[in-house]
């Protein structure tokens, strides 16, 4: 993308992390990326991040890192979450969403969440054995 911006760091793939990571995703604020679009993004680095941790981590090391990247181009936005946890079915998750999210829950809307936040919203295998979480919104 021409004229765009990649930021990537590292985190410890630990829920107490998440402060840590909205700090530093904070610096990244340009006043072109209107409000309600960033505040958003924030949500979903959150929950992107969560999700990785809880489900894709839960069976591995805290040593073991979770990737962000997150891009700004002219007019769209895309953060990427990688994880080294085993694949997981996006696409069919989000088939059968309306019938599994439980609104009394305190949790299992992440998903939801994501996919009304995304233009763009994909969960792929890599060649190096990681997933990668993207969510990509044009503004």
């Amino acid at each position: 993308m021409k004229d765009s911006h990649k930021y990537i760091k590292q985190f410890p793939s630990d829920l107490k992390a998440l402060d840590q990571i909205l700090s530093w995703f904070d610096q990244l604020n340009q006043p072109s990326i209107p409000k309600k679009v960033w505040l958003q993004y924030q949500l979903a680095l959150a929950e992107g991040f969560t999700n990785a941790v809880r489900h894709a981590h839960k069976d591995i090391s805290s040593e073991v890192s979770v990737e962000i990247e997150f891009t700004i181009a002219p007019q769209r936005l895309e953060l990427r979450i990688w994880d080294w946890g085993p694949p997981f079915d996006l696409e069919g998750k989000l088939r059968n969403l309306n019938n599994q999210v439980d609104q009394e829950s305190g949790g299992g809307r992440g998903i939801a969440i994501l996919q009304k936040i995304a233009d763009q919203l994909s969960y792929t295998r890599t060649d190096d054995n990681r997933n990668c979480l993207l969510v990509a919104k044009s503004y």
